[in-house]
């Protein structure tokens, strides 16, 4: 089951820069959440604050499982053990195999990381995050250098596992498809110092095509609320 989260009057500042400003939000059990802002709007920042790798200036956020996954920008693979030894080092009693197979990366456990692709060691990655059994998977930005066939078919295999494992996913992008693809819920953010200017609902059931009536239309909607919040 997935986590749940609460967050309440949320304000974050660095020194005299204000980043998060007064946050309200919550967030269901399960359920696909994307934000979407301008460079410098606090995106990451608030992650880091769900993670516990930032203290809020003031309000709260109540997080009901500390059980996470991470999906980084870059890769972050230990660049001296295999695939294989990379995810033993998360987790050595996971099923090695079988995320292995999930995420079809099963002809290179024995692979080392700059042997890999970029799309690879993203996949590894994911691998990585998902084998530690999240209720809560964390994406930062986490496919901005793959073209789109790779990442989509990435998005696909982590829309694969969510169906089967039901956690809650918080990701950050500014690709508008992207968000899209994977969310439930789209958060988006005014410049900073940041409020949460809108939210779209995404409807578009399991099946996402990029082409489609319903995924245009919605892609043109969201172009729009991003524009009127950024000014």
């Amino acid at each position: 089951m997935g986590a749940r989260l609460e967050v309440r009057s949320l304000h974050k500042s660095f020194g005299a820069l204000s980043v998060l400003d007064n946050w309200n939000l919550s967030i269901r059990e399960s359920e696909r959440i994307v934000l979407l802002g301008p460079s410098g709007s606090g995106k990451t920042t608030f992650l880091r604050l769900i993670a516990g790798l930032e203290r809020p200036s003031s309000g709260e956020i109540k997080l009901s499982s500390q059980q996470m996954g991470f999906v980084f920008q870059e890769p972050r693979l230990i660049p001296w053990r295999t695939v294989e030894d990379n995810l033993l080092f998360v987790n050595e009693k996971g099923d090695i195999s079988g995320i292995l197979e999930k995420l079809r990366l099963s002809g290179f456990a024995g692979f080392f990381p700059a042997q890999l692709s970029g799309g690879m060691q993203q996949r590894v990655n994911l691998a990585r995050a998902l084998l530690v059994e999240p209720d809560l998977l964390i994406l930062d930005e986490a496919f901005p250098s793959l073209d789109l066939p790779v990442k989509t078919s990435i998005m696909k295999d982590i829309n694969l596992h969510w169906q089967e494992k039901r956690f809650t996913i918080i990701a950050v992008t500014h690709d508008l498809k992207e968000a899209l693809f994977l969310a439930d819920r789209i958060i988006i953010l005014s410049p900073a110092p940041s409020v949460i200017a809108r939210e779209l609902p995404v409807t578009l059931g399991k099946g996402r095509n990029f082409s489609s009536p319903e995924f245009l239309h919605l892609e043109g909607q969201l172009l729009d609320i991003i524009c009127s919040a950024s000014n």
